[in-house]
Order: structure tokens, then sequence, then C-alpha cells
């Protein structure tokens, strides 16, 4: 059996067309102005630091891309037919569903739950579905979809209203709720938020290789975009997705991941109803040495993925599975500070989590798996160096070097294009100016973020947590983050300045004529 590959929100052909002239028109403009002293022995240093750290970062991504493809192409398939085989033959004890849900529109949420129920009767195993809602409506719509599918049944629907506070107290109750039906070591749970579309032979294909390996802790699957908004945020997301495939496949090749998303994700039961398991999700917390000890608001699915990770468990990206999730800005007439939102809560759980994760060591995930995450601290600061010694260049000694640097963005942004789009299947010009703006937005974000990463806010349910209540106390934190801040960013500026010798200090023959000009006292 064939499954088709659900299409994602794209960007319209006269969007394709309109960035194809603008960027052939810049291509023109910059050679055409690239003066032809800009590659002189006098530029050797700048060209020196921002190739050293391009050779760096991008043989990094490189080797990614290839484990990617090694994923995709040898280990996968084996993987695949593997798990069809037993998968034809076995099902799980009890299949068990979380999934939250919080003012998410009534068509919506008929469409994520007429498909959940589809799968559920199609894949036959005894299912139990716990919807966290947030309204007396959700019920109404459920019951449609069930009377629409008329009531499988193999299927059980049990509501849980959310308190309000956050989606880790509603996890936790449905969690305990599975706990007490003693589900056995044969038994699945899927987490999925509520507005996730599962496409057909989502649950067959995704959860057989559970059967086929004892050692795989969770997985999760690839996604798509049903994006409700412009061109731009259309292939924003649609990029997002291709380097999250990226990524996922590559982590792959070692067993582990580095996140569990909450969009669709599949645990074995036994595991996901632990106390410890169920605590960590609801009352995850860190002790800092400048925020003290603050629990976390979102990033459950880091939690979860840290639970496993420490005690070893596999995790498995099962990149032909795909689940559609209906995106929307927060706000849709407002691109750069809706993406910048959304990042800066992603980087957060990134951050709020990954240091304790290096702190187990290379042990219980191997050696890729901890290097990937110190290179995501790494990262954050590394990207920014380009854009600042290409900034210093052009102030402060050549201003046509900014034409340089616009060609190396061009050329190197363009070929990480086509290797994503070569994977991901399909290929956007606007990906060549989004991947830049990802890339050096999501550093800011991410060096911002690390000198506050207590400052929490959810946006959807309008909560925020982190802080502490006496308002001084709130501004002394601010402060001294962006005190520190201050410190590390002038301290890597201070150490461009040295390394590219921008900001020479005067020989003696300057200090003689500013002294002649009277600029310097005698």
């Amino acid at each position: 059996m064939t499954h088709s590959i659900p299409k994602p929100s794209v960007a319209s052909r006269l969007t394709e067309v309109t960035t194809f002239l603008l960027g052939l028109a810049l291509l023109i403009v910059l050679l055409a102005e690239l003066p032809r002293d800009i590659f002189s022995p006098d530029s050797k240093r700048f060209f020196f630091v921002i190739g050293a750290i391009g050779i760096w970062r991008y043989s990094w991504w490189f080797v990614q891309a290839l484990r990617s493809v090694w994923y995709n192409r040898r280990i996968f398939p084996r993987l695949r037919a593997e798990a069809d085989a037993i998968g034809a033959q076995e099902r799980p004890d009890a299949l068990y569903v979380l999934c939250t849900s919080y003012r998410i529109e009534p068509e919506v949420s008929f469409a994520v739950y007429d498909a959940l129920v589809r799968e559920a009767r199609d894949y036959g195993a005894p299912t139990t579905i716990f919807a966290a809602i947030s309204d007396r409506t959700d019920v109404d719509v459920i019951d449609h979809v069930l009377d629409h599918n008329d009531w499988p049944d193999n299927i059980e629907i049990r509501y849980m209203f959310q308190r309000g506070d956050g989606k880790r107290s509603a996890m936790a109750e449905v969690l305990r709720a599975v706990s007490r039906c003693m589900p056995t070591e044969r038994s699945l749970l899927v987490s999925m938020d509520g507005d996730i579309r599962l496409e057909p032979g989502t649950l067959e294909r995704s959860l057989s290789f559970f059967m086929c390996d004892s050692e795989l802790g969770a997985l999760t699957t690839n996604n798509n975009a049903i994006v409700t908004g412009g061109d731009a945020t259309k292939e924003w997301y649609d990029l997002r997705y291709a380097q999250r495939h990226l990524v996922m496949s590559s982590m792959s090749v070692s067993n582990r991941l580095l996140v569990l998303t909450g969009r669709y994700s599949a645990f074995r039961a036994d595991l996901a109803t632990e106390p410890s398991f169920i605590e960590l999700v609801e009352n995850d917390h860190v002790e800092h040495w400048r925020f003290g000890d603050f629990k976390f608001l979102s990033g459950d699915d880091k939690s979860t993925w840290f639970w496993l990770l420490k005690r070893g468990w596999r995790m498995r990206y099962i990149p032909d599975v795909y689940v559609s999730g209906f995106e929307e800005l927060p706000d849709r007439k407002r691109f750069f500070k809706s993406t910048i939102d959304l990042m800066r809560r992603w980087y957060g759980n990134m951050l709020r989590t990954s240091g304790r994760a290096i702190k187990l060591g290379p042990r219980p995930m191997g050696i890729f798996t901890w290097w990937s995450l110190v290179d995501q601290r790494l990262s954050m600061w590394t990207t920014l160096v380009g854009p600042t010694v290409a900034l210093l260049v052009t102030l402060f000694v050549r201003p046509s070097f900014i034409f340089a640097y616009l060609l190396w963005i061009l050329f190197t942004r363009g070929i990480a294009t086509l290797v994503l789009a070569w994977q991901r299947g399909r290929f956007s010009l606007l990906w060549i100016p989004l991947i830049y703006y990802n890339q050096i937005g999501g550093a800011l974000l991410k060096t911002y973020v690390s000198f506050r990463f207590n400052r929490q806010k959810w946006s959807r349910q309008g909560i925020s947590a982190g802080e502490p209540d006496d308002p001084l106390a709130v501004r002394r934190q601010r402060r001294m983050g962006h005190f520190i801040h201050g410190v590390c960013v002038s301290g890597m500026v201070f150490v461009l300045i040295i390394t590219t010798g921008v900001l020479l200090p005067p020989d003696l023959v300057s200090l003689a004529i500013l002294k002649d000009w009277g600029i310097l006292p005698n």
C-alpha cells in the first residue's frame, strides 16, 4: 500500500517569480559594484576570520546533512521493512492518546478529532482517547465526530477539563489517569496537540517500530504545515520543517534526538506513567545561581526528552510518516514580531534544558549527541561573527566590503537551500533570505534569552512565569542580565577587532601627525 505525502502550504508562483527577479537584480548589482581590490593582501585577515568560522560551521552542518542522507537511504529502509513485517501481525495491548486543546477553533478541532478517530478505528487496537479540553463546546464537537464515525467499538473517549494554568498540569492529570488503567509493557501512549491532523496510516506506520525494538522509548514523525497567512509565513514554516527533518534524521543515526516534539510523539505507556516521568512533566524546574529556583511554563517535550535521555532509552525519527499542523502566527499582520515571539519561546525551552543534559556527559547519549548539544550553545555566538566582522570592516576599513559579504551570503545560503530542498523534495527561493533571517535573528535571540531564560510567556494562554513576585527583585535580575549580556557582547566585539586588525593602535608617525595637528598634547 502506497502512502501519499500531504502537500504543505507554499508560496504562490507570483511570489517565487518576484523573488527570483529581485535576487537576480541584487546579484547583478553586487557583481557590478564589487571592487577589484576586494581580495587584496590587505583583506586577508578579514576573510580568514569569516572563512575559518564558515568552514567550521558549514563542515559541521554538512556532517549533519551526510548523516541525514545515510539514515534515510541506508538505515531507515531496513528499519521500515522490519517494522512493517511485525506490524502486520501484532498490535499493542492498549493505545492511549493524550490530546491537549486550548481554545482551538471548532472547525480545526473537528478535523483533528475526525482524523484521530478514523486512525484509531482503522488501527484496531483498544484505544482510550483523553481529550484535555478547555471549553464545553469541545465536547459537542468531539461527540459530533463520534456520531459521524458511528461510535467505533474499539474507542473510548474521556474528557478532562484544563485549569488554564498551562499545558503541563493537563498532561500530568491525563498521565495519572492512564496510570490508573494499569498499562502493560506492550501498551503505548500517543501525545499530540489539538491542532495536529493525523494523516492516513500514521498510527500503523509509526507505532509498529515499538514492536521490533524493545529499547525504543519514544519516537516522533515528520511534519507538514497547513498555514493561515502570507507567502513568507508559509515558507517560513516549511523551511523550519525542512531543517528539522535534516537534524532529526542525522540524530537518529545515534538512536537519539534533540527534542521530542509535542505535536506528535509516541511513548511506551509504562515509561510515561512512571511517577518520576509525570512529576517532571508537571513540575519541571531548574536551580540557577542568579534566578534561584523557578518552574518551567512550557517545553514539556523537552522534559519528556530529558527523562528518556538520562535513562539511556532510544529515540527515533520516522521520516516517511507525516502529521499536519494547523499553523498561524500570533499576529498575521506582523511577521517579524510574531516569528521572534515564537522563536524566543522555543529557544528559551532549549536553553533551560540543554545545560543539564550537557552535564550528563556523553555516556547516556553518545559523543555525537552530546557534542550536538554543546554545539547549540556555541553556534549562537559563532553565527554572529560573520555579520559583526562585515559591519566593522565596512564602517572602519572599506565600505565596499559589504558587497563581498552579501555575495558570501547568497552563495552559502543558496547551497544550504539546495541541500534542504533535495531532502525535503521541494524548493523555494524565499528560503535563501529566510535561512539568513533564522540564523542571525535566532542567534541574537538565543544570546539574549541565555541571560534571561527565566522569563517565560505563552502567547496562546496569555500567561507568564519565571520571575520573582517582588518588583525590586525583578528589576535587579533584569539589570544584571543586561550588564552580563553587554559584557559578553563587548568582549566578543573586542576580540574580533583585535583579530581582524580593524582598529590597529597608532604608530609613531601617526602620533607625531596628531601632535602637529594639535589633536594630542605635546
